[in-house]
């Protein structure tokens, strides 16, 4: 039954929700400040982030690398979510609809912009300059979340295996369970999303439907699967803070790394790097399938110490977003 706020509203008549993606594409600049790209549109005769709407069936990571590509010309990797913007825009019907768009950091990669009809000029400028630049203020709140953080953060991809079947239904041991055929779907979907934030090693607790998700990643990028036996269940369980610190240097080992895990270590281990982090991140979901994009810089106060047990950099967490089961 619908609410008294909505009661004459016709199903015509109501707003439809336009989904969108883009970007904040950035490279390095003058003395190692971060320049980033504004196109022009000559439809509008405005100046903006490069972003557009989400195909049938696509996620707005897959968007946003799209949209760059298309509207720039630059492949890019992309490092974290930045922040969900919402405004009204106008429809065909003579209405409004609400458009939501989901804006990410992405460094630029290999490309040249080519000028067409639907941007005829891109400029890259300083966040300053840019801010002044953008003709919607929204833009601006994006670009004060992409400066909240450095452009030279690290990105650590934090997965939780896909789907397995019932462990009642699985005679064998249960290390051995494999995935189920959702499951299998749940893995392409994330071989599909996990490469656009430019993996470059692979870790697994070592259990069969861990291994299975991560598999062709790492087949892709021609590396083994690392086995974290301190993050499975009952590793993590026995030794949590261990788990939390093998986690810590594996983001501080350099480049970009999947790591995928269970149910039984998630929640908690994103509560410990939280509340080390000062971050608050609410209830912290962990469907079968879904990733948490982890950002971590070192610690500002303390940039040469080294952390915890005295084993590795002190990195802390901060930013984390969490990106659902990808499967259509």
């Amino acid at each position: 039954m619908g609410s008294p706020a909505n009661a004459g509203v016709s199903a015509e008549s109501a707003p439809a929700v336009v989904r969108a993606a883009g970007a904040v594409l950035w490279r390095p600049g003058p003395g190692g400040r971060p320049e980033v790209a504004v196109v022009h549109r000559p439809r509008y005769d405005d100046w903006s982030l490069p972003k557009g709407k989400l195909d049938s069936g696509e996620l707005a990571a897959h968007a946003a690398v799209r949209e760059v590509a298309e509207e720039t010309g630059f492949s890019c990797t992309l490092s974290r979510f930045l922040t969900r913007i919402g405004y009204t825009v106008a429809n065909r019907q003579g209405g409004r609809d609400e458009k939501v768009v989901d804006y990410f950091a992405a460094s630029a990669g290999r490309g040249s912009f080519v000028p067409g009809d639907e941007v005829d000029e891109l400029r890259w400028m300083s966040t300053e300059s840019a801010r002044e630049r953008v003709s919607y203020p929204h833009d601006v709140v994006v670009l004060d979340a992409f400066e909240a953080l450095p452009a030279e953060t690290t990105t650590l991809l934090l997965v939780r295996h896909a789907k397995a079947g019932k462990r009642a239904d699985w005679a064998g041991d249960d290390v051995l369970r494999p995935l189920s055929e959702s499951g299998l779907r749940q893995r392409d979907a994330l071989h599909s999303l996990l490469p656009l934030f430019g993996p470059e090693r692979v870790h697994s607790a070592p259990r069969t439907r861990c291994e299975q998700t991560v598999e062709p990643v790492a087949a892709d990028l021609g590396v083994g699967i690392g086995p974290e036996p301190l993050l499975s269940e009952e590793g993590y369980v026995a030794a949590p803070e261990a788990g939390v610190d093998r986690l810590l240097r594996i983001a501080a080992a350099g480049g970009t790394a999947v790591v995928c895990s269970q149910g039984g270590v998630i929640p908690d281990l994103l509560t410990r790097l939280a509340d080390a982090g000062g971050l608050d991140l609410g209830e912290v979901h962990s469907r079968k399938g879904s990733v948490w994009t982890l950002v971590f810089r070192r610690d500002p106060a303390h940039p040469d110490r080294i952390a915890g047990n005295g084993s590795g950099p002190a990195l802390r967490l901060a930013a984390a977003s969490y990106l659902d089961d990808p499967e259509p």
